[in-house]
């Protein structure tokens, strides 16, 4: 393999991967359009993607009208349900790997320097895919309440999860190539400045949009309480965390420093929000509390449920085990990412380093705006 990958080059070889799958899946498609298609591609991947965008909680094949659950007829066809299943799962996670690949060969190609700079300038577009996500789920509270999308399919897709992780990285990579050429060409002193000014822009237009939406629209609301709690819940869990890590095992901050603090954070947000939003919306002044939509969720809220007596759930919620799971998870990577990794490969380390925030951050940011605007 190695002899075949230095005879044709990486790239090569990773291009021809990736089109191959992709020509693998359309062929398989238009040859058997039903077992591949339907049953599989619609099913798992798009299926769900449509049911989100309508707000439906199941969504029906029926020979291609794709309606609501309720609505279709006997013998519809495969049906499918808003968010992620482990099957969904075991395709995008090869996906995620296939494409850090190619964000590793594009890298390479611009000559980035300061990589721990860069990890911070792209902080922005993290909390901007979900507040972006969210702007979508204003999309579907609108349809809903009227019947009507500002956004229609197929385009709304792509601000749906997963969907979204790729529309956010194109957005982000328009403006870090952007940013690197208006700092080579000496407009800028640091390629950091302009990165983070778009994605804090970015960030900003989506939430005035939100915000906006609140004020004038019947179907969404404003709860101050939720963001306050969520924000104010996942840093003092951080600070919680870092402190123990600083007291017994320092150690673990020397590769990572303080890139380390972000991961924790971004975790943090995406366990409180979870706790926040399954447990307690209610009490902060929603009409309803939210439901799980990632297996793991579900898995670890319905089994503390089952675990722990009824009376200990009713006062302590079934959702808090969650946050422990993200800060644990966090801790983990953060051990991973020792010094030896960030000297051996660098460009590497960062990038995984905004993977694993992009992965707490979004849904995290995703489910307290959700909240806090009542979509």
């Amino acid at each position: 393999m190695d002899d075949f990958i230095d005879r044709y080059g990486a790239e090569r070889v990773w291009a021809a991967t990736v089109a191959s799958l992709a020509a693998i899946v359309v062929l398989g498609a238009v040859l058997f359009p039903q077992r591949v298609y339907v049953e599989f591609i619609w099913q798992y991947f798009w299926g769900p993607v449509v049911a989100d965008a309508h707000s439906w909680s199941c969504v029906a094949w029926a020979d291609g009208q794709q309606v609501a659950c309720g609505q279709a007829g006997p013998n519809a066809g495969p049906t499918a349900e808003p968010g992620y299943t482990f099957v969904s799962y075991a395709g995008y996670i090869p996906t995620l790997v296939l494409l850090l690949i190619g964000i590793i060969f594009i890298l390479r190609r611009l000559e980035i320097e300061r990589f721990r700079a860069g990890f911070f300038a792209l902080f922005p577009f993290m909390l901007f895919g979900g507040a972006l996500r969210v702007v979508e789920d204003a999309n579907a509270a609108s349809y809903a309440y009227n019947g009507e999308m500002a956004i229609q399919l197929p385009w709304s897709g792509f601000i749906i999860s997963p969907l979204i992780y790729f529309t956010v990285f194109v957005i982000a990579l328009a403006a870090l190539v952007s940013s690197i050429w208006l700092d080579r060409n000496d407009y800028v002193s640091r390629y950091e400045y302009p990165l983070a000014g778009i994605g804090t822009a970015l960030l900003t237009v989506s939430i005035a949009y939100l915000g906006y939406t609140a004020a004038t629209e019947p179907y969404s609301e404003f709860y101050p309480l939720i963001p306050l709690v969520t924000l104010v819940g996942a840093t003092l869990a951080t600070a919680v965390t870092w402190f123990a890590i600083e007291r017994f095992a320092p150690e673990l901050n020397r590769g990572t420093r303080y890139m380390g603090l972000v991961v924790i954070w971004a975790h943090a947000v995406d366990g409180v929000a979870n706790v926040v939003g399954l447990d307690w919306a209610t009490t902060l002044g929603l009409p309803a509390n939210l439901v799980p939509k990632h297996p793991i969720n579900a898995a670890i809220d319905s089994t503390t449920a089952d675990v722990l007596p009824a009376s200990v759930v009713s006062a302590t919620g079934s959702a808090w085990p969650f946050l422990l799971v993200k800060l644990a998870a966090a801790v983990f990577v953060i051990w991973i990412f020792d010094e030896t990794v960030f000297e051996d490969s660098p460009r590497y380390a960062v990038l995984l380093m905004i993977t694993v925030v992009a992965v707490g951050l979004g849904p995290g940011t995703r489910d307290m705006l959700r909240a806090t605007f009542g979509v």
